[in-house]
């Protein structure tokens, strides 16, 4: 395939819809050029054409780009400690069909049938326009692609095992996808250097620089979970001592409460975060009765009643139009929203496509991350079982001290890492909508000086919990098979 070939298939999938003229304009061509190679990928089964809308100028009809119906597929498989997802993902990042199961960690050989036969039932379908396969798993991956799972007891897997046929095979830890996917599809479109954080049964995360995650010598860069930003009493299920990870997550809240480990740390750090802002929302409405200023346990500078779904957060950044919190939605200052190295107008045409499913309803576990406590004491409530009431003012505090620690350890990655934006995932989201000041203020507190003036923006992540380590693994499996395609 031609460069121009490969730079217009990258373009249509990060933007499908661009119409015909606008890119010819970013390949740099003339408008016969761009006519010739669009016939060519349309006669290839790569790109089909439709009508453009009208513009209103003079001059003759566009038309824009769109994935060939008939064209080449990826697979797309996310693994969790409690479940497993499959897709089928078109160019331009539409899911045609899924498959999903909960495994409740079953050992690694069970998982594995069940996944190949996934695989197999997606190949019947489909046959040969299935060409590449991402993998996105809950542990560092190294260059070999074997896996090490530290939380399901899984070690030295070969995920070339899933599918040994597969032209195309790349894997990615969880959170180093969800990362990829945020840059590309997500909160930190444009960013030159972005940090994405995605806390779950631990943490994890990944630097994105220049459109790439930076994944170390031996595949296992990000761990910043297992940084020893934590209390160096606690033990992590890594073998460490400290872990930054086991400060964050729902073993955190728990222990903060005086409750056992909890066999769902993510349901139940979800519970308790409900229960601190309800609370607080409750104090704020008695404050409000009694002509008081709003209570603000958690120091919350925007709402602090906020539900976790309102997924609101901090910044450094001026207020924006919208009243809320200020700088977190949006692009930061002076971040391109369009194709890479572009400012042409073309962010709306990105974004997270439309995606739906022929197959069983998507698992509610979630990917999820690399830290938390050994084997111990287990809460005798998990997702979708009932268990003891939280304290309201106690969920409050908790909630209030994990967010200390989250905000003091982003810090600690800024000074490091000079990114120019933080994005943060899965339990994150919810801990900056519930504590957005006690983070802010643990940050800020920990940020050199020549950060302070204009701190890199924390936003929580656009894209669903669920969604994020199965796009980046889409994303990746693209990215490797566009250049192969004739």
């Amino acid at each position: 395939m031609t460069t121009r070939s490969t730079a217009l298939l990258r373009m249509v999938h990060r933007h499908p819809g661009v119409t015909r003229a606008d890119a010819a304009r970013l390949l740099g061509i003339g408008t016969g050029a761009a006519t010739e190679l669009v016939t060519r990928l349309s006669r290839a089964a790569l790109l089909t054409q439709a009508p453009a809308a009208p513009s209103g100028t003079r001059g003759r009809p566009t038309t824009v780009l769109l994935p060939h119906p008939d064209g080449p597929l990826v697979l797309a498989l996310a693994i969790t400690h409690e479940a497993w997802r499959l897709d089928v993902v078109a160019l331009g990042g539409a899911t045609l069909a899924s498959l999903s199961e909960r495994h409740g960690g079953a050992p690694w050989a069970e998982v594995r049938a069940a996944v190949t036969v996934a695989i197999m039932n997606f190949l019947s379908r489909y046959g040969g326009r299935l060409h590449a396969i991402g993998i996105s798993v809950p542990g560092p991956v190294s260059r070999d692609l074997r896996l090490d799972a530290f939380n399901s007891d899984w070690h030295g897997i070969d995920l070339n095992e899933l599918w040994p046929e597969a032209g195309l095979l790349v894997a990615g830890n969880d959170a180093t996808l969800a990362a990829t996917a945020e840059h590309r599809r997500g909160a930190a479109t444009g960013a030159a250097v972005a940090l994405h954080l995605r806390i779950e049964a631990g943490l994890g995360g990944a630097v994105i620089d220049d459109g790439h995650p930076v994944i170390g010598a031996h595949g296992a860069a990000g761990e910043f979970g297992h940084m020893p930003f934590g209390d160096p009493t606690v033990r992590c299920g890594c073998g460490a001592h400290g872990c930054w990870g086991s400060s964050v997550d729902g073993t955190a809240l728990a222990r903060l409460l005086g409750d056992p480990r909890p066999r769902d740390p993510v349901t139940y750090a979800r519970r308790v975060i409900s229960t601190a802002t309800r609370a607080l929302r409750s104090q704020r409405s008695r404050q409000e009765l009694a002509g008081l200023p709003p209570p603000t346990p958690t120091g919350s500078s925007t709402d602090p009643a906020a539900l976790p779904d309102d997924r609101a957060g901090l910044s450094g950044a001026p207020a924006g139009p919208s009243g809320g919190s200020p700088g977190l939605l949006g692009n930061p200052a002076g971040l391109s929203g369009g194709l890479a190295g572009h400012s042409d107008g073309l962010a709306g045409l990105s974004g997270n496509p439309a995606r739906h499913s022929d197959g069983p309803a998507g698992h509610s576990g979630g990917p999820v991350g690399l830290s938390g406590d050994p084997a111990g004491p287990v809460s005798p409530y998990s997702a979708g079982e009932s268990g003891p009431d939280v304290d309201p003012d106690a969920a409050v505090e908790a909630v209030r001290a994990v967010g200390i620690a989250l905000g003091r350890g982003i810090a600690g990655l800024v000074n490091a890492l000079d990114p120019d934006l933080v994005t943060l995932g899965g339990l994150g989201v919810d801990l900056l909508a519930a504590a957005p000041e006690a983070i802010d203020t643990a940050y800020r507190d920990g940020l050199m000086l020549i950060h302070r003036e204009s701190p890199p923006p924390i936003r929580p992540a656009t894209l669903p919990d669920d969604e994020g380590p199965i796009a980046g693994a889409a994303e990746e499996a693209w990215s490797a098979l566009i250049p192969h395609l004739a």
